[in-house]
């Protein structure tokens, strides 16, 4: 069917109405079947200024995005815990090695945007804050504590901001 190979849902902006004040906006395997087994999928991400795409990783695909207005900041940590960051802005691209920690944040005044293509179709996206401390069964606190160098009751308030509502 030819509406398999169709998928309208990256001309409009999405609403940017949430905490993170981005929202990505995936055309990959399952919502676009047209790229089961082509190696391919696509995102729309829209920011709001100072919005955020928040520390996460693609365990699956490399990403690369092109920068359709607006002014970004970008980067990704190695795994020798090496910083890469950039100012980008319209018309400019970046490109997110597979696997890597990654961010990207409104800098500008405006709106922001950005068409993300993968080489998978079907990327896997795990934002690090949530898989920490959103995770189910949760994490032990003392653990996160632990790791993060902290006391238990800062990690349950900061649990508390990701348990469902």
């Amino acid at each position: 069917m030819a509406d398999d190979f169709f998928f309208p849902g990256l001309r409009n902006p999405g609403n940017t109405n949430n905490p993170a004040a981005s929202l990505v906006t995936a055309a990959n395997v399952e919502m676009f079947p047209g790229v089961n087994t082509l190696g391919v999928s696509i995102a729309r991400i829209d920011y709001a200024p100072g919005g955020l795409n928040p520390p996460h990783t693609h365990p699956r695909a490399t990403e690369i995005i092109f920068v359709l207005e607006g002014t970004l900041e970008v980067g990704f940590i190695t795994t020798d815990n090496k910083l890469f960051v950039k100012t980008i802005t319209k018309g400019n691209v970046f490109v997110f090695p597979r696997g890597l920690v990654h961010f990207q944040q409104n800098r500008g005044y405006g709106p922001a945007a950005v068409v993300a293509a993968f080489n998978s179709q079907l990327q896997g996206t795990q934002v690090i804050a949530m898989a920490l401390f959103g995770a189910k069964p949760p994490v032990s606190t003392d653990i996160l504590a632990k790791a993060f160098m902290t006391g238990n009751s800062a990690v349950d308030a900061i649990k508390a901001k990701f348990a469902p509502k």
